[in-house]
């Protein structure tokens, strides 16, 4: 976990790569209960058997499922004291660059792009993060990522 004390604390560290996450296993009932959230049933992510015999060897979760850890990401990596609201503010760009399957232990390199200062002293940052995936060179996910925060 990377504290900081300010918001022009982690501002002042655009351009570099903030934190590292621990790392996160992606479990079936993680996948179906995306599945149930979402609607998304697709055999390649929560029917077992099927899916070992499919194109990946093993059920996967979803992209999205993927995608939704990255706040969890954010709160294992980084703390700012001084901030009693954040909120994401949206995406510039998503990429889903490897398939994630069942029992795969992730984590998110979060490089700071940009901050600007918004409105009731708050900053919205951008952030490129990719989430990696154990054991493969290439990442799962690669995103880019708006958040605002407010003192």
């Amino acid at each position: 976990m990377k504290t900081f004390e300010t918001l022009q604390d982690l501002a002042d560290c655009v351009g570099q790569q903030v934190a590292v996450t621990p790392w996160l296993e992606v479990t079936q009932e993680q996948v179906n209960q995306f599945a149930e959230a979402t609607g998304d049933h697709q055999w390649i992510h929560i029917d077992v058997e099927r899916a070992k015999a499919g194109p990946f060897g093993a059920p996967i979760a979803h992209g999205f499922l993927t995608l939704s850890l990255i706040p969890k990401f954010f709160q294992t990596g980084i703390s700012v004291k001084e901030t009693r609201m954040g909120v994401n503010y949206g995406l510039n760009k998503v990429r889903f660059t490897s398939p994630v399957p069942v029992g795969s232990r992730l984590r998110a390199n979060m490089k700071l792009l940009s901050a600007t200062p918004i409105d009731n002293k708050g900053m919205q940052f951008a952030w490129e993060v990719t989430v990696e995936k154990e054991g493969s060179d290439k990442p799962a996910c690669i995103a880019e990522t708006l958040s605002r925060s407010y003192p």
